[in-house]
């Protein structure tokens, strides 16, 4: 079995740490840390940049020796408001300090340098609908590509309401042939409303040669190496996830599993 399913390390302090060493791949990098008020997380980007996103509460941000203030105001990750969020070069620093209890995600991937840090959200993060029926979700889209802000990272997050599914219909990004397809590893951290629920994710290739079906609950991450990977939140129980992305290029290229195009074609016919 794959070791593609990642539990939370406790309920405080740095909960997920994945490094691109940690996952078996070159890109990526997640951390999550759950904050009570008054503490402080440092760290130094090396050769990576960072995204931080306030999923919930409030923090003092601090990038490259500016101070960018008291940040956050999304207390419950459901409220479904755009986040606030912080961008990092490489060869710089951070530093949050948490004015109440806080989760914070730490995104990350190779940088080049080319951006300073600046504050990403909620300004410039518009929700918007996506998909139709049992495929509508609500995406706020912090840094995809549309938005010239980092080198590498490409960060989003989902709200899929219970019943529905997202990532959907099946794709994968595990090809390095721009313009048909980009090379992006992934990583989801999922949360659930009411706490106690569970969602669904498969991770598989066509071949067969990965297929991973798990049940995600509440603080989960999952990793997507490769392959095909929709996600379904169970009735009676609202999926969020916060989806990091990165690859040799900063583009979002995609090609549906040919077994279920037909959905897509369909739903997206004029």
């Amino acid at each position: 079995m794959a070791d593609l399913l990642r539990k939370p390390k406790g309920s405080t302090g740095h909960v997920h740490a994945i490094t691109p060493e940690d996952a078996g791949w070159g890109f990526v990098g997640f951390d999550l840390h759950k904050l009570a008020k008054g503490e402080t997380v440092v760290s130094e980007t090396g050769a990576r940049e960072v995204i931080l996103v306030l999923v919930e509460g409030k923090a003092r941000l601090k990038a490259g020796g500016e101070d960018f203030g008291e940040r956050g105001d999304r207390m419950n990750v459901f409220e479904k408001t755009p986040p606030h969020c912080l961008y990092v070069p490489n060869d710089s620093d951070w530093q949050a300090t948490a004015t109440t209890d806080c989760t914070l995600a730490v995104c990350s991937a190779p940088g080049k340098g080319t951006h300073k840090a600046q504050i990403l959200g909620p300004e410039g993060i518009t929700p918007a609908d996506r998909g139709k029926g049992a495929n509508l979700r609500l995406i706020n889209n912090i840094a995809m590509e549309d938005r010239d802000v980092a080198d590498s990272l490409l960060v989003t997050e989902v709200f899929t309401p219970n019943g529905n599914w997202s990532s959907y219909p099946a794709h994968r990004h595990d090809e390095d042939d721009y313009p048909n397809m980009t090379y992006l590893e992934e990583t989801y951290y999922h949360r659930l409303n009411p706490s106690q629920g569970f969602g669904v994710q498969r991770v598989y290739t066509e071949d067969g040669d990965l297929d991973e079906v798990m049940a995600v609950k509440d603080g989960d991450v999952v990793l997507v190496p490769k392959g095909h990977h929709p996600c379904g939140a169970v009735y009676g129980y609202d999926m969020y996830y916060l989806n990091v992305m990165a690859g040799p290029l900063r583009k979002w290229r995609f090609q549906n599993d040919p077994d279920h195009d037909w959905i897509y074609q369909r739903d997206t016919a004029p």
